[in-house]
């Protein structure tokens, strides 16, 4: 057995989103399964849209989730001299030739065999064969090259996530592998590229299942070992439709700006095509231990906001206080809010994140024990009634003195309501809003208590 080497191949048109995210994630795992290498590869020759802040967002999509590659990263526009190279020995070999048909002759074709309505292809007219005559090249005419496709016969491969798929050497044209200017086209780059790299296991996006038979064709006449090909299932959103922005086809940073913990995106990325049994919650070296490519799922996947919210909670609730602390506070930082002002953010954000599912929701919770909140009046007036007043008076002039724990401050709320006649909520609503800002609080003792004496003090006078 060959040592397993996979690889990911972006093209740098833009940022790392989370299909490509995925299929770099898969390729990472599969080669960490199997002591294997990882190669990174930038696809970047589309020149006219790659661009360097592209490469440098993919660079750091994958650096952010620990995708870390073995070798690479390799450029293919610094490939170009090899790449001439083996279309040189192509044409020497005639795996290959020169075709001088123009641009007005190729549109000729395609509108007669698309009056004819046949699928449009190019008719091999300067493909060499025996006995077959060609005319003299016209002088005014740069050529292509064009790979010699084999006649007859199937293409096939058993594609370890759609099984054995097979296409007639019929259907594919002689492909272009050299345009009039001599750039090399994708699809022959990428076929030299996996030679010269060894890559034994390809797994990539099924928008390249059409690619494939072509690629394989030419590597077997470069002589190269044909690689394993897994095609991945496109990512669908929350409502069926393709993957867009507004399902989540954004850069796999805005996911760290969110709020969202790396551990929680890899975790989620993992289950999108892929199981182990009825495992959802796993650790990133479970999912090294457990990945192979028969549990990948050929239909599509669904991508579920909802679901990712729940891990991300999930593993929010699983990081120690000071380390939670530590991913909130430059969150606070960035808003000018000083967390010197109030009390341990690390009991802050233990206190609160039972309620919260990413980091900015936690910081959004937790904002109110460092700054002077100032209540909405709407929210307010719904919860700071008439009868309420009196009750709020009397916990107020108690609050002066009362033992600094949340027992005691319970006892407090407990003691003015039953003075009043209130339920509860009568009183605790109008003090979480007075205090926070907000409706919806962890226990009204417990925040009060975190809060402090002199700002509960200042905050509640301001309003009796």
């Amino acid at each position: 057995m060959k040592p397993v080497r996979t690889r990911f191949a972006p093209s740098p048109t833009g940022y790392l989103h989370i299909g490509g995210a995925r299929t770099a994630l898969f390729s990472w795992a599969y080669a960490r399964r199997h002591g294997g290498t990882f190669v990174l590869r930038i696809e970047d020759t589309d020149v006219a849209r790659s661009t360097p802040e592209a490469v440098q967002a993919i660079l750091d999509g994958m650096a952010w989730l620990e995708l870390s590659h073995d070798d690479g990263p390799y450029y293919q526009m610094q490939r170009m001299d090899r790449y001439k190279a083996v279309i040189q020995e192509m044409l020497a070999k005639g795996h290959a030739y020169h075709c001088y048909t123009s641009k007005e002759e190729l549109d000729a074709l395609r509108a007669e065999q698309e009056a004819q309505k046949i699928k449009p292809r190019y008719d091999g007219r300067w493909r060499p064969e025996d006995g077959k005559t060609l005319p003299t090249p016209p002088a005014d005419v740069p050529p292509v090259v064009r790979f010699k496709n084999p006649k007859g016969g199937v293409v096939a491969w058993d594609d370890a996530v759609k099984g054995r798929i097979e296409i007639s050497n019929d259907e594919l044209d002689d492909l272009i592998i050299a345009r009039a200017d001599g750039t090399p086209t994708y699809n022959f780059c990428v076929c030299v590229d996996d030679w010269d790299m060894g890559i034994t296991h390809v797994i990539r996006g099924d928008d390249h299942v059409n690619n494939t038979p072509r690629q394989i064709n030419i590597l077997k006449a470069l002589g190269a070992e044909v690689p394993t090909y897994a095609h991945l299932s496109m990512i669908l959103g929350d409502d069926g439709a393709k993957l867009s922005k507004r399902h989540g086809a954004v850069s796999v940073i805005q996911y760290d700006e969110d709020g969202f913990l790396k551990e929680a995106v890899i975790n989620y990325l993992a289950r999108l095509g892929w199981s182990h049994g009825d495992d959802e919650v796993f650790s990133r070296q479970q999912f090294v231990e457990w990945f192979d490519l028969d549990h990948i799922t050929a239909s599509a996947a669904q991508f579920n906001t909802e679901k990712l919210l729940w891990l991300n909670q999930h593993y929010m609730k699983q990081l120690p206080a000071a380390e939670l602390a530590a991913k909130v506070k430059p969150r606070l930082d960035a808003r000018g809010v000083n967390t010197d002002t109030g009390p341990s953010l690390e009991q802050a954000v233990a206190l609160y994140v039972d309620r919260c599912n990413t980091l900015n929701v936690l910081a959004d919770a937790v904002e109110a024990f460092y700054i002077h909140v100032v209540p909405d009046a709407a929210l307010l007036a719904q919860h700071l009634s008439d009868e309420a007043r009196p009750a709020l008076a009397d916990f107020a002039a108690g609050i002066a003195s009362v033992a600094w724990e949340a027992p005691a401050i319970n006892g407090l709320i407990k003691e003015c309501v039953a003075k009043h006649g209130l339920k509860i909520p009568k009183l605790a609503m109008p003090l979480r809003v007075l205090l926070t800002g907000q409706a919806q609080t962890p226990s009204v003792d417990a925040v009060i208590t975190l809060i402090g004496r002199e700002k509960v003090l200042a905050s509640l006078s301001a309003y009796l």
